[in-house]
């Protein structure tokens, strides 16, 4: 997954997410750990707003990302009028999930784990989650719903700010149960003119069920999902959908 050229662009590019909204809504089932909750990591975490958010509320934070250009924009967020304890970045897929200690909980949004598209990686991942995290602690993550990146076929949008200019098409392949996003980004030089940039991006359809497997299979239990932004069951027509799952056990900590 290539965020070269999209890295510098892609906070301007999707200022209609409500990050506040996601964070408290991923905050209201910290209560449900069966540990106190200091140690968060945001897998997947892109440019880390939602990792910086959770900074701010007083969580020891690690944002975890495979792009180093996503990760640069992510550690230059900081500034002097933060409180709190700055995040600590690491560099790594979610396959090969390798931290210094134990974490209470771990978060992943905005498809983070539709962009895992191989069987075989996202298994090691969420194995990779369950080994770090404390007994009792929880995983919480969305994913777009087979019926949504299905949608995607043929659709063309385009996102457009003072300095950026991106078309972007979706193509749906059944067969491989990928959507494919082929993204033409055109982004003004400081010097004058435009730069052009084109990226491709996939994101996997998971059934329910099939994640559900796999974290049962992982060690988990309790696995529970919601409709996004909800505490009900997940319905036909829903875009997205809330993981929950704990690792067995009660910390001590």
């Amino acid at each position: 997954m290539n965020y070269s050229f999209l890295a510098s662009s892609y906070d301007a590019l999707t200022w209609d997410v409500d990050y506040v909204r996601a964070c408290d809504y991923l905050e209201s089932f910290f209560s449900q750990a069966r540990c106190p909750v200091k140690t968060v990591v945001d897998l997947g975490c892109g440019t880390a707003t939602l990792t910086w958010m959770l900074a701010e509320r007083g969580y020891e934070t690690i944002g975890v990302d495979l792009s180093q250009e996503m990760l640069a924009q992510a550690r230059n967020k900081g500034d002097e009028n933060f409180g709190g304890t700055p995040p600590l970045f690491l560099c790594q897929s979610m396959d090969r999930l390798d931290l210094y200690g134990t974490m209470d909980v771990c978060v992943s949004s905005l498809d983070s784990v539709n962009y895992v598209t191989r069987v075989t990686e996202l298994r090691r991942a969420f194995r990779r989650v369950h080994t770090f995290l404390v007994p009792g602690g929880l995983f919480l993550f969305d994913v777009r719903t087979p019926e949504a990146l299905a949608a995607m076929d043929g659709q063309v949008f385009m996102d457009e700010t003072d300095n950026t200019y991106c078309v972007w098409q979706g193509e749906y392949f059944p067969r491989r149960k990928v959507c494919a996003y082929y993204m033409d980004i055109f982004r003004r030089r400081s010097e004058g003119g435009w730069e052009r940039g084109v990226e491709e991006h996939e994101e996997r359809a998971y059934e329910l069920e099939e994640l559900r497997a796999m974290l049962t299979q992982a060690g988990f239990t309790a696995v529970k999902t919601y409709a996004w932004g909800t505490r009900r069951a997940p319905r036909t027509g829903d875009d997205r959908v809330l993981f929950l799952a704990r690792k067995k056990g009660t910390s001590r900590g």
